[in-house]
């Protein structure tokens, strides 16, 4: 069922039109209220947020409607086969597909409530745009061969099993499908899976289906994520060609633009999955749970090593490659040592290039106890003046403001300890090679007695890496040295 996800709420297309007619009729009491003359404060406050919901909602609406005319004609075509019968997507070896029968199968599938069922809007729309994609970094169709393999109703059943039983006994089918997954596999260069491992299905891969809109982790959802099928990111980057008028018949001058291209190199990022023998075996539940472990430990370890990363085998932290960062308008310091004044904050903001203030991207991010000694500005101030009924500081300057506690706190005295950044996070790519794959460790033990906890376990691997492309879109307010 086509949803509208408003106000982290999901609607019907119905509901959704029942709610537009509503803010409509809001507006028009509004209207009607102030009659002949001008709105007061309060009406006005009430109208803007009143106009954005409609506009919002509106544009959420139409973009759901399109979606379901798009999903009910794709079912008419999809069902009618010569001689009356219903075509089987997983008929054949995805192996050898034409690539337009791979597209055709897997988006088949994907607008299927039977397979999809358990995923939102928003991560099907992803899965569309990957399964569309084509370009050096991702290969559509590679991620819709190993769909067409991993969401065929025999490996389905045979990876339940394996979640479920230390010992499972295949049917042949399902022993054929494990078989062809790892084909699939190799042939993608994803890499074979040990004996006992077995791909995760893909639409219940974080690797491939975790979006922006189910991820906690706010440089996650800010960053420019990108899904690819190599094992290295490679973009291009140019500071944009720079313009100019110029005199009727007189020679323009070059502005050819310097082209970079930088690469992220991903690396194999894996966790240990506890979960009960309890677990439902009926797909949609089973699959709904599983998504759900899958990507809550990798979203977790994502969280904290996209902050602060600097091994060799992991991506590059944001923070910690601004802080190491070569350029010198990067990093701007406090007046004063371990002091954050209403000045520092203003003076990094202005330090920031516009077109970078601009960016719908742009936001600011820092660790809680800095965001509440911003908070305390207000008492000299205004400006600053935050309800303390809030949670957090949800805007500054018009941009979102989030919280990563993996940040440091602010310091007592000298040192150079990143403190507040505020940036364009397009500027910041994560690079997530499609495919995880897990291996089931059959019963889990009490640390303390050595006795069967009633749980088992996955162990999971995964390819990630991520890394600063353009250090200009951010600004970063360090610590004062006492240089």
């Amino acid at each position: 069922m086509i949803t509208v996800r408003f106000k982290d709420k999901d609607h019907t297309i119905e509901e959704a039109r029942e709610r537009l007619v509503e803010i409509e009729q809001e507006m028009r009491a509004v209207d009607e209220e102030a009659g002949d003359g001008d709105l007061d404060e309060e009406q006005q406050e009430t109208w803007r947020s009143l106009d954005a919901d409609a506009q919002e909602l509106g544009r959420l609406l139409r973009k759901a409607e399109r979606r379901q005319r798009l999903a009910e004609s794709r079912a008419k075509w999809g069902s009618i086969q010569v001689g009356g019968r219903k075509e089987d997507p997983f008929d054949g070896d995805p192996r050898v597909m034409r690539t337009e029968e791979v597209r055709s199968r897997s988006l088949a599938v994907l607008n299927s409530g039977e397979h999809s069922g358990h995923l939102r809007d928003d991560q099907k729309e992803k899965v569309e745009r990957v399964l569309r994609t084509q370009n050096g970094d991702l290969d559509g169709e590679l991620v819709g061969r190993l769909m067409l393999a991993t969401e065929n109703p025999h490996y389905r059943s045979a990876f339940q099993k394996a979640a479920s039983s230390a010992n499972p006994g295949y049917t042949p089918e399902e022993s054929r499908a494990i078989d062809q997954v790892r084909l699939v596999k190799r042939a993608m260069s994803i890499g074979t899976p040990t004996a006992g491992g077995l791909a995760v299905p893909v639409l219940i891969d974080p690797t491939i289906v975790m979006t922006a809109q189910g991820s906690p982790n706010d440089i996650l959802r800010l960053a420019r994520v990108e899904t690819i099928t190599n094992d290295t990111w490679r973009g291009l980057r140019s500071a944009g060609v720079t313009w100019q008028f110029s005199a009727e018949a007189t020679a323009t001058t070059d502005n050819s633009p310097a082209i970079a291209r930088p690469e992220i190199a991903t690396h194999r990022a894996d966790g240990f999955i506890p979960f009960s023998i309890e677990i439902g075996m009926d797909w949609p539940g089973f699959a709904e749970q599983m998504a759900g472990l899958l990507a809550e430990g990798y979203d977790e370890l994502l969280a904290e090593k996209l902050t602060v990363a600097t091994g060799a085998n992991e991506p590059g932290g944001l923070i910690a490659e601004l802080a190491a960062s070569t350029s010198p308008d990067v990093s701007v310091a406090l007046a004063t040592s371990g002091v954050l004044q209403a000045s520092d904050v203003y003076g990094v903001w202005a330090a920031l290039p516009s077109r970078f203030r601009r960016a719908a991207n742009c936001a600011w991010m820092s660790s809680t106890d800095v965001q509440n000694t911003i908070r305390q500005l207000g008492t000299v101030d205004p400006n600053f003046t935050v309800n303390l009924t809030e949670e957090a500081i949800p805007r500054m300057f018009g941009r979102q403001y989030p919280v990563n506690d993996f940040m440091e706190d602010m310091p007592d005295g000298t040192g150079t300890e990143p403190l507040l950044v505020v940036g364009d996070f397009r500027g910041y790519v994560v690079a997530q090679r499609a495919g995880m794959t897990v291996e089931l460790v059959p019963m889990l033990f009490d640390v303390t007695n050595n006795l069967p906890t009633g749980q088992r376990g996955w162990f999971a691997w995964a390819r990630v890496g991520a890394g600063v492309v353009n250090p200009n879109a951010f600004r970063l307010l360090i610590n004062n040295d006492g240089s």
